[in-house]
Parts: C-alpha cells; sequence; structure tokens
C-alpha cells in the first residue's frame, strides 16, 4: 500500500507507512516505543479473515517520516487520528501495545467519536504510578541518551529486547532488531526515538491525574491483554488501569513477556477477533 500523507497542524505532510489486510471493519493496531507495522505480522492475516486492518508506523518510527518535532501522547494520537481520516474510516477499533495503548487510550479520549473500542496488550497508561526502568530514564537524559543511541550495537538491542520474553525465541528477537533497521537507526530515527521517550515521560509525569480522572470517565470496551511475567508492564500495573475503567476487562497469561501477541499468538488471535469483530463487550 502506498504511504498516507496527514494533513493539518504539526504533522502536516508527514508520511505513515503502513500495511493493511482483510476487509470488514476498521482495526487499526498501533505499536509501542521502539515498534513497527511488520512487527504485527502473527496477527495481521487472522484478524483479516474478519475485518479490515491497518498496522502502522507511528510518526518517528519505521519507514514513517521522522520530523525533529515534540513528540507527545496527544501528537501521536492525533497522528492516529489523521491516518485514519485520511484512509476513510469514521468509526475504528484500536489494539494498542505497550506505549501504543496508552496512545489509544489518548485517541478515546481526545477523538470520542472515532473510536469503537480498544484492546490493550502489555500496555503502559499514564495515572497509575507507571515509571519507566533505569535503562530508559538513563536514555532519557539530554546529551545521555544521544551518546548511547549513536554508539550503541545491534547486540545490545537483541539482549534488552530478549529479557522482554519469557521464553526468548531467537528468530522472532532478530526479526524485532533487524527489521528496516537503517531507517530505525538513522540519525532521524534515533532522535525520533529519544523525542518520543522524553516526550510521554514528562506526559506520565506531569499529566498524571489529569489522564486517571479522564481514564476513569472511559466509556468504551476495553480489554486487557497481559503476561503475568510481563519485565516491563507489571501485572499490578494492569490490573489497576482495568479496575479504574467503567467497561473493563482482562485476560491474564501465564509464561508470558511483554509481547503477549508473538508469545501467544494463536491464543491472542482468537481473543482479539472474539472482542473486536464478535463485539463481545465486557459490562
Amino acid at each position: 500500500m502506498p504511504d498516507v500523507q496527514l494533513r493539518g497542524g504539526a504533522l502536516d505532510g508527514v508520511r505513515i507507512h503502513h500495511v493493511v489486510d482483510g476487509r470488514g471493519p476498521a482495526v487499526i493496531l498501533v505499536h509501542g516505543l521502539g515498534g513497527f507495522a511488520e512487527s504485527w505480522h502473527h496477527n495481521l492475516a487472522f484478524l483479516g479473515r474478519q475485518a479490515t486492518v491497518y498496522a502502522l508506523d507511528l510518526p518517528g518510527f519505521g519507514q514513517s517520516s521522522k520530523p525533529r518535532i515534540g513528540y507527545d501522547l496527544r501528537l501521536l494520537a492525533d497522528a492516529v487520528h489523521g491516518f485514519a481520516s485520511a484512509v476513510g474510516l469514521e468509526r475504528v477499533a484500536l489494539v494498542g501495545h505497550s506505549l501504543g495503548g496508552a496512545i489509544a487510550i489518548t485517541c478515546a479520549l481526545v477523538y470520542p467519536a472515532m473510536v469503537e473500542r480498544i484492546a490493550l496488550l502489555g500496555a503502559v497508561a499514564p495515572g497509575f504510578d507507571y515509571r519507566l526502568a533505569p535503562a530508559y530514564r538513563l536514555v532519557a537524559l539530554r546529551g545521555v541518551g544521544e551518546l548511547l543511541a549513536a554508539c550503541m550495537p545491534k547486540s545490545v538491542f537483541r539482549m534488552a529486547l530478549s529479557r522482554c520474553f519469557a521464553e526468548p525465541v531467537p528468530d522472532e528477537v532478530a526479526f524485532l532488531v533487524d527489521w528496516s533497521y537503517a531507517a530505525r537507526t538513522s540519525p532521524t530515527g534515533r532522535a525520533a526515538y529519544l523525542a518520543t521517550l522524553r516526550g510521554v515521560r514528562a506526559d506520565f509525569a506531569e499529566n498524571d491525574e489529569a489522564y486517571r480522572t479522564a481514564i476513569r470517565r472511559l466509556d468504551v470496551p476495553v480489554l486487557a491483554i497481559h503476561g503475568v511475567q510481563d519485565p516491563v508492564v507489571p501485572a499490578r500495573h494492569c490490573a489497576a488501569v482495568v479496575e479504574a475503567l467503567q467497561r473493563g476487562a482482562v485476560r491474564w497469561l501465564d509464561r508470558c513477556g511483554h509481547f503477549p501477541q508473538i508469545e501467544h499468538a494463536q491464543t491472542v488471535n482468537a481473543w482479539l477477533s472474539e472482542f473486536l469483530v464478535g463485539r463481545t463487550a465486557p459490562r
């Protein structure tokens, strides 16, 4: 599929790379920090049996444009909304992995007429006592992050990603590191990553109370799918978010880390299909 070009505001002219599969109700898959559209390759074809499924590279990531602008949850939510508008979608279901969950929630808060329901996979949400790991806090420091990003070898990325899985699969880790590696680690790619890390860190630090209040009022069905052994987003964080939601439900996966859509793809695909297309809504 050709790239979509966004119009208006800070994102005017930004190109969004995406992949699409299937036909039916619209579903948009939103990756997390450092992710990319093709990381959903275990899920696209299955969900595409019943839906039109779009997986996109957020601005600053993958093969999408990487403008030198400030990145935060609102801007990334604007990008998802702009993408949906550009391809003619009025109502969508969102699936957010990791930071993509916070982006999906922000979309629902800012554009309630667009978002029909949300699935959260290993997701994080502002307002519920989440702290970045020490390594991420170090990278977020200005100057330090630039230095580390410029000299980080592939082996460090592989090691870090391996630790995100309950039972690492070398081929899966290699795919997540190697896909479009040059574009993702280019100077503009590194700058966008750091800008996103810093921008969303401010959202979590400064807007936590506002987000917590807004999430408690969110009136859309939300299904959380979370690994019991997730080392990135603790299970207790997911439980607190779901408890706060008006229409939230959670399904736990044992022997699962931070990538349930990869580590337990068959089970997650079935749950997502039922929730997103079968329209089983938590009460």
